[in-house]
């Protein structure tokens, strides 16, 4: 099924290439921006921000792929370029615009199969998918896996804190904020397919359930008493 892997092998130093294209990419959204970016009236929608989401989506996409036996280059290229185009795109058009940008990197900086290349763009494109999961490829699934995943357990909720300190809220809040990153990971892990998938989100939820235990139990006159 699909090309083998000798056929689309990357290489480490390949990869490293496409991370810093990605990287400068991202960069060069911002800077060309005369607002200084679409994005940046949030302080963490920067090129930084960005990509190191991406950096974590590509850990986690491979690691799942690897557990259920998708195709690890597939997966992690197209983890890698992703949302490359999500700082200069129109948010519904950004995961074909991302598969476009890849494409043209693809098909001229190597040489890599027409085979290999067409599942990386269709995972690209497929990664904003709302729907059923097993619609779609394996390694789509994984790349969305991941890209959901991120958003769980202690980078999502260091994220939302931050969010409270850009909203001018006090540490009051804060487990208001914490039950936020869990309802976001309950609505993540049900629409999760694989075994791999839903562990990592299992461990990431107990960690955030506990943080949030931790505070009510520090935090005096915290009103969590609606929070289950």
């Amino acid at each position: 099924m699909g090309v083998e892997i000798k056929d689309s092998r990357v290489s480490d130093g390949e990869f490293e290439s496409m991370r810093t294209f990605v990287y400068d990419y991202l960069q060069a959204s911002v800077d060309n921006e005369d607002d200084g970016g679409r994005m940046r009236w949030y302080p963490w929608h920067s090129a930084e921000y960005r990509f190191n989401h991406i950096r974590n989506v590509v850990d986690l996409a491979t690691t799942i792929a690897a557990k259920e036996g998708a195709d690890e280059d597939v997966v992690r290229v197209a983890a890698l370029f992703h949302d490359i185009a999500k700082l200069d795109a129109d948010q519904d058009v950004h995961a074909e615009e991302g598969a476009r940008v890849a494409r043209k990197y693809l098909e001229t900086h190597g040489d890599y199969p027409a085979s290999f290349v067409d599942r990386v763009c269709a995972a690209i494109e497929d990664h904003s998918h709302q729907g059923d999961l097993t619609d779609l490829s394996l390694e789509a699934q994984c790349l969305v896996e991941a890209d959901l995943l991120d958003k769980v357990g202690a980078n999502g909720t260091a994220l939302m804190l931050l969010r409270m300190g850009y909203e001018a809220r006090t540490h009051m809040d804060a487990a208001e904020m914490v039950e936020r990153v869990l309802e976001r990971g309950r609505n993540a892990t049900a629409r999760v397919e694989s075994d791999a998938g839903e562990s990592i989100a299992y461990e990431r939820l107990k960690r955030v359930r506990w943080f949030r235990e931790w505070l009510e139990d520090e935090v005096p006159g915290m009103d969590a008493a609606d929070l289950d």
